[in-house]
């Protein structure tokens, strides 16, 4: 309705145009034609029936300057290109490895950063079909082949990663609701694998394989009902977000198997799932259309944010742009230079955007400007960015006199207005008695809070049986985890207009079981639109011509992708070095 209703008031052309530049406080981005990957003609790809389009970085610590390594797959085809980024023009013509497959699409990938050289990286690909291969596409060498018979599962394969910290564990997630680890330096067996028991709880069963010799895989998680669309490792490794088709988020510390939150989606399957920097919120992304923004601490829902006007696919963290200020300049400066170590390209950026963070989690009250920067792509070809700012995270904290400034790159001037917040997040909008804030989430399925705050020692949250069953693999060198603090709980008045009343009555449908009673809209679980604040975008754009299905954020640009197989690069502000003039030459588009 909203759509045609621009389109007679003469906005439909606009609302069709492909933005090809966008302007944020901290200044434009700009779409880099002669940067854009694809396959090495350039003709869109009929992706009709095809499975997401998807894309891995890797840096191999080249001493040439191209460090950073591209991996997408389009179809049955994977490439693996030199990222040349906003220097250099894209040479699609020499994809140092190339490989079609049969009979099966690659779905997803995953770069081990901790192996990674100018000489060889170790790639993980999952399938259609099931099955997990392990390649150099350096060597142009195949490892292994894990499923190959699908004697462990026989359904797509979602999501595959490394386990932080290791170098031989990884993760795989299927359509099946299962999730498998497994170890590259052991076998699959010939034989369907058998399994016993070791943990269950709500929502949630986890397996260990039976067997003489140690086989694959090392364990078996059944998640929720319906596919396990994505997983995601919280920055020190420790914690593990899975979001699935039946509409929830749980989050589980890895290590002792034990589920530490959970979370509903207003309606619909959730798609995408992604940390802070610092390990504090997650954001989630699904078929209600909507960003929500989860606290890891408080276990609830603090935020929604609506712009899209279809099913979300991607959500990302920008940790490059991001702002924490003290109210008093002499407690706390952060020059250009400060900045530029806090945005340090590598895994170190997470730990020291982490630091900077943790400051507002001291003991001492005086008042924080931290601002969180996300975005989300989704099948309604648009791009949007969101700030989280502290008028969310702190609703009870006055504000700081440096709220609206956000230090952003190599941006010098502070933004004007309100620093992106909505107009309807001032105070006339807000009310927070005291007998109104939403009571936490239940925590009869968490760890107790001290184990959750100190994790010093992954024994110290083992007990007998799961230390018996995970010894075999429970031997990463993670890296320890923050403190973990408490904020206050709040609630505001927000209301989303153009939501259908059908789709609550919808929700409110959901049979009440004795047994899980909080399955429905009005819980913790599940907040109404005007239990949290609503955010708005700083920016929403259609940059595509289909689906989009990559949102990658680099130090010098953001990287999204679409399911025509068009990799894109959109420069940062200021962060152009060659001159649009002589790259003219020999662009296409």
């Amino acid at each position: 309705m909203l759509l045609s209703k621009m389109a007679a008031e003469g906005g439909g052309k606009e609302m069709n145009e492909i933005k090809t530049q966008f302007t944020t406080r901290e200044g434009l981005y700009k779409l880099l034609s002669h940067s854009e990957y694809s396959r090495p003609n350039r003709v869109p790809f009929n992706s009709q029936g095809s499975n997401p389009v998807r894309v891995s970085f890797v840096n191999v610590n080249d001493q040439s300057g191209n460090g950073d390594r591209l991996c997408f797959n389009v179809g049955r085809e994977l490439y693996f290109y030199i990222y040349k980024g906003v220097r250099k023009a894209a040479d699609l013509s020499k994809p140092i490895d190339k490989r079609i497959y049969k009979g099966t699409q690659p779905t997803c990938h995953d770069f081990n950063h901790l192996t990674a050289t100018a000489e060889s990286v170790s790639l993980l690909v999952g399938f259609s079909a099931g099955q997990v291969q392990l390649i150099d596409p350096i060597k142009k060498e195949t490892s292994k082949l894990f499923n190959e018979e699908r004697l462990i599962d026989k359904s797509r394969v979602t999501c595959v990663k490394w386990v932080p910290g290791s170098e031989s564990l990884f993760l795989v997630a299927h359509s099946s609701g299962n999730m498998y680890l497994y170890n590259v330096e052991h076998t699959c067996g010939t034989t369907a694998p058998h399994y016993q028991l070791l943990k269950q709880g709500e929502g949630f069963a986890v397996h260990t394989c039976k067997s003489k010799s140690t086989r694959n895989p090392l364990l078996k998680w059944t998640v929720g009902e319906g596919a396990l669309n994505e997983f995601a490792f919280s920055p020190d490794g420790k914690f593990l977000a899975c979001v699935s088709q039946d509409g929830f988020l749980r989050v589980f510390n890895f290590d002792s198997v034990e589920l530490h939150g959970t979370m509903k989606s207003y309606f619909g399957g959730l798609l995408c799932v992604c940390w802070s920097p610092d390990g504090k919120y997650i954001v989630i992304g699904g078929e209600d259309d909507l960003v929500t923004v989860w606290s890891f601490v408080d276990c609830r829902v603090i935020a929604r944010g609506h712009g899209h006007k279809s099913w979300v696919s991607v959500v990302a963290f920008d940790p490059y742009t991001t702002s924490v200020e003290e109210s008093d300049p002499m407690e706390f400066s952060c020059s250009d230079e400060d900045f530029q170590d806090l945005l340090h390209f590598g895994r170190d950026r997470a730990n020291s955007t982490q630091s900077r963070l943790s400051k507002r989690n001291s003991t001492d009250s005086r008042p924080v400007s931290v601002t969180y920067r996300f975005g989300s792509v989704g099948q309604d070809t648009q791009l949007c960015l969101w700030d989280l700012t502290e008028d969310i995270l702190f609703p009870h904290q006055p504000l700081s006199r440096a709220r609206t400034h956000t230090n952003v790159m190599n941006a010098t001037s502070p933004p004007a207005g309100s620093g992106g917040t909505n107009s309807g997040s001032n105070g006339n909008s807000i009310t927070t008695p005291g007998n109104s804030v939403p009571p936490p989430l239940p925590r009869s399925n968490s760890l107790p809070h001290s184990a959750v705050s100190n994790a010093g020692s992954k024994s110290s949250v083992m007990d007998g049986a799961i230390a018996a069953g995970v010894s075999k693999f429970a031997t990463l060198s993670l890296h320890d985890r923050k403190e973990r603090h408490h904020e206050k709980d709040h609630k505001r008045n927000h209301s989303m207009g153009h939501i259908s009343s059908k789709s609550s009555d919808k929700l409110n449908l959901v049979t009440k079981t004795k047994t899980d009673p909080a399955k429905t809209l009005g819980t913790p679980l599940c907040p109404r639109m005007e239990d949290v604040p609503l955010l708005e975008p700083l920016i929403c754009k259609k940059i595509a011509h289909e689906r989009l299905t990559v949102l990658i954020f680099l130090e010098d640009c953001i990287v999204t992708a679409c399911q025509e197989g068009f990799i894109c690069t959109w420069a940062r502000p200021g962060k152009v070095i060659m001159s649009f003039s002589s790259l003219e030459h020999g662009t296409v588009k």
